[in-house]
């Protein structure tokens, strides 16, 4: 019996966070697994934070990752991976986009931007991957899809074969945008 996996996914309004979760959930379902998926959007619109939790295994009863029950944290932005660090499991992993986003705080002088955020989550966490997602989606052709390229990074650290991943990409991402997120996707896995 699979035990539920839980991918606490985090960013900023904008960012695909909720895309990426679509396509995680479709992965779910075309293995045949229970989906439970919960979205916290708060003022995405204004650069806020974007939470979406998924949930997946032969039988999920809630959506909700209580604190330090998360296997994976995607996080798209990287002061968000800090603000929501104590999500993870011991032993669990961490992705991040290396992009900086200042929230609003910070872009009205009222507050600074950590300096350090990856060195400070390297010091809590054994298994930790950074990309710069952004750059590589843009040499992919499309900057929209950095999403897609931190979705290929923890593909590799799922049990999950790759052709469902794309099948599910197929399935969720439209047709027009679909080879350059194979692309990202591609570039993600391999980073």
């Amino acid at each position: 019996m699979l035990k539920p996996i839980n991918v606490f996914m985090v960013g900023v309004g904008g960012q695909g966070t909720i895309l990426a979760s679509k396509v995680l959930a479709a992965v779910a379902l075309k293995m045949g697994y229970d989906i439970k998926v919960s979205e916290i959007h708060g003022m995405a619109q204004r650069g806020g934070s974007v939470v979406t939790q998924v949930r997946l295994g032969e039988k999920v009863y809630s959506p909700v990752i209580s604190e330090g029950e998360a296997d994976v944290i995607l996080a798209f932005e990287k002061l968000e991976a800090l603000r929501w660090l104590s999500y993870l499991k011991p032993g669990g992993t961490v992705i991040i986009n290396s992009q900086q986003i200042s929230p609003v705080p910070v872009l009205a002088g009222a507050a600074e931007y950590p300096e350090d955020i990856t060195g400070k989550i390297k010091e809590r966490v054994a298994d930790l991957q950074v990309l710069d997602a952004l750059q590589i989606a843009l040499e992919c052709g499309n900057a929209k899809a950095a999403n897609v390229v931190l979705l290929g990074a923890m593909a590799k650290k799922l049990p999950v074969d790759e052709k469902i991943w794309r099948d599910a990409l197929a399935d969720t991402v439209p047709q027009r945008l679909l080879e350059v997120n194979n692309a990202a996707f591609t570039a993600g896995f391999s980073a």
